[in-house]
């Protein structure tokens, strides 16, 4: 069995009890490393069992897949780690380039819904690299705004290069009074039940020691991105690694106003 993860410091308090042999994986089970975008696509091809999801996609592709329950990244308010970063104010935007970053899919329809909905700008859009080792080559691109995602907006922030930045969880907060829900668990279909359950049930087990151990892995965080322990702590601890009602609500919510199938079904 394949379980997806993110290569990124968000999923620490998931994986970071396996990773240190504390949880074990299912027998035969292995860990597959990518972006967001990767693994969307890599589940979706059947070339993985279980992974972490961009909640949009899975809604795209709920027919296929079943819901993991209780486990999602999300936040209440600020994320820290999906942001746009602009040289202007974002008013100013509409018929400026925006990069979009390839890693995401939820970030992206996320950026679109506030464009069109709460800032009411008609930027152009294009996509480009924006992982960490990429910033110095998207710097050279031409364009008045970039969506960045992950660790590689923990820095960017950090960086202070661009003038304005907008979190998009604290925009959606602001705008809907709801958390957002950028990331879920599935699995396949077709996959075996029980190798699923198995799956799942080890996740659950190594976050349950990643929320008691935050303080470890913001350490390993700050050595991972270069960055200072402190924002790393806030960061990881400004997640909620759990799947509610409300939070499903709150997905229902923004699927509706994006346009994308409303299909959630828990395994």
């Amino acid at each position: 069995m394949r379980i997806g993860r993110i290569g990124y410091i968000n999923c620490a308090p998931v994986y970071g009890a396996i990773d240190r042999g504390i949880v074990a994986l299912p027998a035969g089970a292995e860990l597959v490393t990518g972006t967001p975008a990767e693994l969307n696509d890599l589940l979706v091809a059947g070339e993985l069992e279980i992974s972490v999801i961009s909640a949009i996609e899975y809604a795209r592709h709920g027919r296929d897949l079943m819901l993991l329950p209780d486990l999602a990244i999300s936040c209440d308010g600020p994320v820290r780690s999906v942001a746009l970063f602009a040289k202007q104010a974002v008013g100013r935007l509409s018929g400026s380039t925006i990069l979009l970053s390839a890693s995401s899919r939820t970030s992206v329809a996320l950026l679109e819904l506030l464009c069109r909905d709460v800032w009411r700008i008609k930027p152009k859009f294009a996509e480009a690299r924006a992982e960490a080792q990429d910033l110095d080559d998207l710097a050279a691109l031409p364009h008045q705004a970039v969506l960045v995602i992950g660790d590689a907006a923990l820095k960017l922030a950090a960086a202070g290069t661009y003038p304005h930045r907008y979190d998009l969880g604290e925009e959606w907060k602001r705008w809907t009074g709801q958390p957002f829900v950028f990331a879920v668990w599935a699995a396949r279909r077709a996959a075996d039940p029980g190798a699923v359950q198995r799956g799942h049930e080890c996740l659950l087990a190594s976050r349950a020691w990643g929320l008691e151990h935050l303080e470890d892995l913001a350490r390993e965080a700050a050595d991972t991105t270069n960055l200072p322990v402190a924002p790393c702590r806030e960061y990881l601890s400004g997640l909620d690694y759990a799947f509610t009602e409300r939070h499903r609500s709150a997905l229902s919510d923004f699927l509706r106003r994006a346009g994308a199938p409303q299909y959630i079904q828990v395994a």
